[in-house]
């Protein structure tokens, strides 16, 4: 990447600049702000760590924009961020102390919508401007840190980071390609360019008098190594922002995170510029200090936002790896703490929390309890490798391709952050949000919602904004997408959006297609969402996802000929879970080429009365084809009763019995 000229009296080699930068460092690396900001020169890459809320850099913020006002300098800069720092709104914090025309030339980030006024020099076209993927950029501070030209990836093909939707460009300003098309082996990867890191802005807690910086009371480490080594292999500074200093050779060694030689000097800030997240002054459980009980979690309210939440929750599986975006997706784990399900999952934060509870609002992307907090360039290597199996992420518009906009809406620009990593690399993917916006109010009754007052703006629309999400792209590598809103539930077909559930109460033409720009596929009448979700007290989700899987339930004895089906407490709750039984039966014993004899273990098993007569005939399906004689047993007398008479009335023998040893007797006894 080319950068903006150098100003008359800065004509010199980076060498020589790298020069004078090191001697004033060598001179003392413990100096104030107003020292450390006065080697930025004109036309400077800087780059700020920090992720939102969490790792701002307060007080190097403040002091180049104290220096900007009162002297002009610097100016024409490049700011580079993988997730800007601020408060999101237009108070004077984090990145908001940089937007200054004429400070900045050029603005790449990954997520912007905690800088409310960079946002707004960029959309009003007062600055170049590029959104690229956090994780893109989080990994090519390590590639520009040992001196590689960019990074080849697959991440952003299909959206508005493809040079085909505009290369991440966000206004007219904006002409210079930093992101290219090539083709490799036969397989498209975009290409995206890395450049020299003149000055990092970084933090930490303690510094020691050389530099040595450790990390012990901050949330994250995020890129904190890979910036400074970006800067220094670059010829460039490296100032640290940090609570206290020690003496030099006091520090533990292995509490050690960027190692003095990297760091050029250090600042120590004042007590009300080094929060541990805008919001916080420290939390000790953030840091990993202390773990707390999660028994003093607030429940959720019932409403739309706990619905979602609810209904996203049952795609959880046992010792699932979990992702979970801000907003809309934080209740998910709500959820997961009101059902009891924590201790079966892994939940992880992008900016590189594993385990324990993810914290929400501007202290998004810390987390409590947590098990390992890593740097976030390896979260995004195990994103990016497909390590997430359930992501559930935000859904602001979806249009009829499946495609996903949650990073731009007219002059509102929040940046794409981490979502099309995650979005894209992960096993499935779970969008989630209310079917409309603007003032939508809904009432639940008697496990029925309704719609008192409609949304003013629709959100599945016939074409996104900008797509953040690619349905084409994930429609073609069968990735498992859905949809969920407060009244239905959509699927990523190949011919785009499906509409699969619909809430009870909910009128199929009036609230849903109606309010749609685009007409879903419907392949099938929509099953009602599960009742259990709009009821108020807990849906018994530890129980069904301890439930042993339909592929282990049903085995067969070769040596015997016989097919054991143990269905005990299973739950048929609709016509999908009959197809499930059937076509895992059919799969294990179509390729027998033979009829088998098959017992099956009813005990506990549960079904909704109106489905027994689907059942049977599935029953009767299976018997044609692939049973020699069939036996089942339960003590549920209801259901021998219900069963034995819907399997009766279509011609099939029912056999059931109310214990196992009986109904096996039946099996060998010709």
């Amino acid at each position: 990447m080319e950068t903006e000229p150098k100003s008359s009296d800065q004509q010199k080699s980076y060498t020589d600049i790298s020069q004078y930068r090191t001697g004033f460092a060598a001179k003392n690396k413990i100096v104030t702000a107003e020292e450390a900001v006065s080697i930025i020169l004109d036309g400077d890459t800087v780059v700020f760590g920090g992720f939102a809320g969490i790792g701002v850099c307060e007080e190097i913020a403040l002091a180049i924009e104290q220096r900007f006002l009162t002297s002009g300098k610097p100016e024409k800069l490049t700011l580079l961020f993988a997730v800007a720092t601020g408060p999101g709104n237009d108070s004077n914090k984090g990145l908001n102390h940089l937007a200054h025309e004429g400070l900045l030339r050029r603005i790449i980030g990954g997520h912007w919508a905690l800088a409310p006024r960079i946002q707004k020099l960029a959309v009003e076209n007062k600055v170049e401007a590029y959104n690229l993927p956090l994780g893109v950029i989080s990994h090519l501070y390590r590639n520009i840190a040992s001196q590689k030209a960019g990074i080849f990836s697959k991440v952003g093909l299909g959206t508005f980071v493809d040079p085909r939707q505009g290369g991440g460009k966000l206004n007219a300003k904006t002409t210079e390609d930093l992101v290219r098309l090539l083709e490799i082996e036969g397989e498209e990867y975009l290409y995206y360019k890395a450049l020299p890191v003149n000055v990092a802005v970084i933090r930490g807690t303690t510094a020691d008098t050389d530099g040595n910086i450790t990390m012990e009371k901050e949330a994250l480490t995020l890129e904190s190594l890979s910036i400074a080594t970006a800067a220094r292999t670059s010829g460039g500074f490296v100032i640290a922002q940090v609570e206290r200093v020690a003496q030099a050779g006091s520090l533990n060694c292995r509490q050690v995170k960027i190692p003095g030689i990297l760091v050029d000097c250090v600042v120590v800030a004042r007590a009300q510029n080094h929060w541990q997240t805008i919001v916080e002054q420290y939390n000790p459980a953030f840091s990993g200090e202390t773990r707390i009980p999660l028994t003093s979690l607030p429940r959720m309210a019932m409403d739309v936002r706990k619905i979602i939440a609810r209904r996203a929750a049952f795609e959880l599986k046992p010792n699932c790896v979990v992702n979970l975006g801000i907003g809309m997706p934080e209740g998910v784990a709500n959820i997961a703490y009101e059902e009891n399900l924590l201790d079966f999952m892994t939940l992880t934060a992008e900016p590189g929390v594993i385990g324990g509870f993810p914290a929400g609002g501007l202290n998004f992307g810390a987390g409590v309890n947590a098990a390992a907090i890593i740097d976030q360039p390896y979260q995004f290597d195990f994103y990016n490798g497909g390590g997430i199996d359930v992501a559930f992420l935000g859904m602001a518009q979806a249009d009829r391709f499946g495609n996903v906009n949650v990073s731009r809406f007219g002059s509102k620009l929040a940046g794409a952050g981490g979502f099309i990593n995650i979005s894209q690399n992960s096993k499935k993917a779970v969008f989630m949000g209310t079917f409309t916006a603007g003032g939508l109010k809904c009432r639940i009754e008697n496990s029925r919602l309704g719609i008192e007052k409609e949304g003013k703006v629709a959100k599945f629309i016939d074409e996104v904004e900008q797509t953040t999400f690619s349905g084409p792209y994930a429609a073609k590598s069968d990735q498992k997408i859905l949809y969920i809103t407060e009244r239905c539930v959509f699927r990523l077909g190949k011919k785009g959006l499906e509409l699969t559930e619909i809430a009870p109460g909910i009128d199929l033409q009036r609230d849903i297609l109606d309010l749609i720009d685009f007409k879903p596929v419907i392949g099938r009448p929509p099953r009602l969402m599960d009742e259990r979700i709009f009821k108020p007290e807990p849906m018994g989700l530890k129980e069904e996802l301890l439930t042993i899987t339909l592929e282990n339930r049903i085995i067969y004895d070769a040596e015997n000929n016989i097919m054991f089906a143990n269905l005990a407490g299973y739950t048929v709750k609709n016509s999908d879970d009959i197809e499930a039984v059937r076509s895992t039966i059919e799969n294990l014993l179509k390729p027998l080429g033979r009829k088998v004899y098959a017992v099956g273990n009813y005990d506990r098993f549960h079904i909704d009365p109106d489905l027994i007569g689907a059942y049977s005939e599935m029953q009767k399906y299976l018997m044609e084809r692939y049973f020699t004689k069939v036996s089942r047993f339960t003590t549920t007398a209801f259901l021998r009763l219900k069963l034995g008479k819907a399997l009766e009335d279509r011609g099939v023998a029912p056999h059931i019995y109310e214990s196992p040893d009986e109904a096996h007797r039946f099996l060998v006894n010709d």
